[in-house]
């Protein structure tokens, strides 16, 4: 059983060309595993998430436990206060989603199947320095672009 879980569970590591800046948007979709702890999605300096030395401009944790999206960013090894508060969870097990990350002057926005889900306010001065993206947990991706 546990082989067929891990198989379910997807990490995509990929670059984003020349960094993150205004008017650009990340779009990730993908169908949620049936029995879902979580998902994770990074906006990073450098992909490795073990290294300490890498910045988080935006990281997006999805708890299914806990109906919560939690955001935060890292820098210089230090993480800020996380944001929690939603209007609505999008997020269901066995269901398909579509997440576009919308990166404006003030902040990212986030919008699932098209309906605005949250912002997160800029805390990373340098996005263009923000060039690897990371999703992982439990779900299928079946496309980042």
């Amino acid at each position: 059983m546990e082989d067929q879980d891990k198989k379910e569970n997807e990490e995509y590591t990929g670059e984003i060309k020349g960094g993150m800046r205004p008017s650009m948007k990340l779009v990730i979709m993908g169908i949620v595993n049936k029995k879902p702890k979580s998902i994770e999605v990074t906006l990073s300096s450098k992909p490795e998430q073990e290294d300490a030395e890498a910045d988080v401009g935006l990281q997006l944790k999805v708890n299914f436990s806990e109906k919560a999206v939690q955001r935060n960013a890292c820098m210089g090894g230090k993480w800020g206060p996380s944001e929690n508060t939603l209007s609505f969870f999008p997020f269901a097990p066995g269901e398909a989603f579509k997440m576009e990350i919308v990166c404006e002057h003030q902040q990212f926005r986030i919008l699932v199947d098209g309906q605005p889900l949250c912002g997160f306010t800029h805390r990373h001065a340098q996005l263009a320095s923000l060039t690897a993206l990371r999703v992982f947990g439990d779900l299928q991706l079946t496309k980042v672009a």
